[in-house]
């Protein structure tokens, strides 16, 4: 007797990533793929839905995606009836987040091709860095080195930058013009809410488990640049830090059950799967080229970041296939793994760590106001190599801080987004 299409969902995974061309996105899917043969039986496959902003860089993502296939079935040899390469899809799609009728096509065109994803890491992002404080880094680097390469203050970057005009017929109430986007804001987190939103269906339809949601934040998730007063850091100087923040804050609390009225608009609870599930991950300091550099400094920066591992720094992954250990593992762990750990722990911030050798593991990451699993007292006597100087035990009034940030957070994204939605209307293509 021939399988079910449901038990045959069973063996075949959908994971899609956000910015896949390049940089930490690029090793998510490599690290995807090698993970994926390396833990699951010859006879599940992975459909690796993979965007990038042009069909260029898919076409040449792709290719790259393929020749690391036909690498990773050489080195681990793998033997089985069917090539590898039968085994992995790859599938291009193009997506522009400061676009957010780029967003409504994917959305629609995902909802009528495929059955479900049961996994969406978002990785797509944008700096906004425009330089650096030379006098600043130089200084901080100096009188605190593996502090200052860890939590860098000197970035420059823009301020007020906007997205384009999102269509030229919109309008606000009263004939206003186009409510304001930040590019920043837009590209790391707004643009990636409106299409979780919008493919809800197909998180929900994951067989046996929830969907995952893996959201991908930073070091750098200051709360001092945050404040919901300024949701979009529009007039920030730290847009690229208030949107990781916002990022954390998000994900963290989204299983609280003061933020489910909001969380249950945005992920409409299915009748018949356990609704999708929310994570938050980071990875690490890498060298990426997030910061535009000479490629003299990228030399120096590199070094630098080895000599701050060497100096006990635990988040100096360098690499980016290295950086990608958290947001994988997440994306691959059993459900019941991950569940046994919130349970126990809390939910928390996954980064990818090393040690001095340069070995990658998954680990437990500080947030200021929620702490390591946001339970009082959780991270009290944690290594101060892991975690900034401002950061404290967690305290009561921490806690139900962060929950009030948590709440106002959901609110707000929550009437953004009914706002655009109402603005854009039906994808007309």
């Amino acid at each position: 007797m021939a399988p079910s299409t449901a038990s045959l969902e069973d063996f075949h995974s959908y994971v899609l990533v956000t910015g896949a061309n390049g940089g930490l996105g690029y090793s998510i899917c490599c690290r995807l793929i090698d993970e994926f043969i390396r833990t699951r039986p010859s006879s599940h496959s992975l459909r690796l839905i993979i965007t990038t902003r042009d069909k260029t860089k898919s076409h040449d993502t792709i290719a790259k995606l393929k020749d690391h296939i036909f690498r990773t079935r050489k080195h681990h040899k793998v033997h089985q009836k069917t090539p590898l390469v039968a085994k992995i899809y790859l599938q291009p799609e193009q997506l522009d987040l400061c676009n957010l009728r780029s967003v409504q096509r994917l959305s629609n065109k995902l909802l009528h091709s495929i059955p479900k994803i049961d996994t969406i890491v978002l990785n797509a992002g944008t700096g906004g860095i425009t330089g650096i404080d030379w006098p600043l880094a130089i200084w901080t680097v100096l009188t605190d080195f593996r502090s200052a390469l860890t939590y860098p203050t000197f970035k420059l970057s823009d301020v007020g930058e906007r997205t384009r005009p999102q269509n030229s017929s919109i309008s606000a109430p009263g004939g206003e013009e186009e409510p304001a986007l930040g590019t920043v804001f837009c590209s790391n987190v707004f643009g990636h809410y409106m299409l979780v939103h919008s493919i809800t269906p197909l998180l929900s339809n994951s067989v046996g488990t929830p969907g995952r949601i893996v959201w991908i934040s930073s070091l750098e998730a200051y709360p001092s640049v945050f404040s919901t007063t300024d949701i979009q850091g529009l007039s920030s100087p730290s847009a690229y830090e208030s949107s990781k923040r916002l990022t954390d804050i998000l994900a963290l609390s989204s299983s609280l059950a003061s933020t489910q009225p909001y969380v249950r608009q945005f992920l409409p609870p299915p009748r018949d799967h356990r609704p999708p599930k929310q994570y938050v991950t980071h990875p690490g300091i890498c060298a990426t080229d997030i910061v535009p550099l000479p490629w003299i400094l990228v030399y120096i920066m590199t070094a630098a970041f080895y000599l701050a591992r060497w100096f006990g720094s635990p988040w100096h992954t360098v690499d980016s296939y290295k950086g990608a250990c958290a947001p994988v593992w997440v994306a691959l762990a059993s459900q019941e793994e991950l569940d046994a750990l919130e349970e126990d722990e809390g939910a928390g911030k996954w980064g990818s760590e090393v040690n001095v050798q340069g070995e990658e593991r998954a680990a437990r990451t500080e947030v200021q106001g929620w702490g390591l699993g946001g339970k009082v007292g959780d991270n009290v006597g944690s290594p101060k190599r892991r975690r900034p100087k401002e950061v404290e035990d967690l305290t009561k009034e921490d806690r139900e801080r962060f929950e009030e940030l948590g709440w106002e957070s959901w609110q707000l994204m929550e009437r953004l987004r009914v706002q655009w939605e109402g603005l854009l209307g039906e994808d007309d293509d």
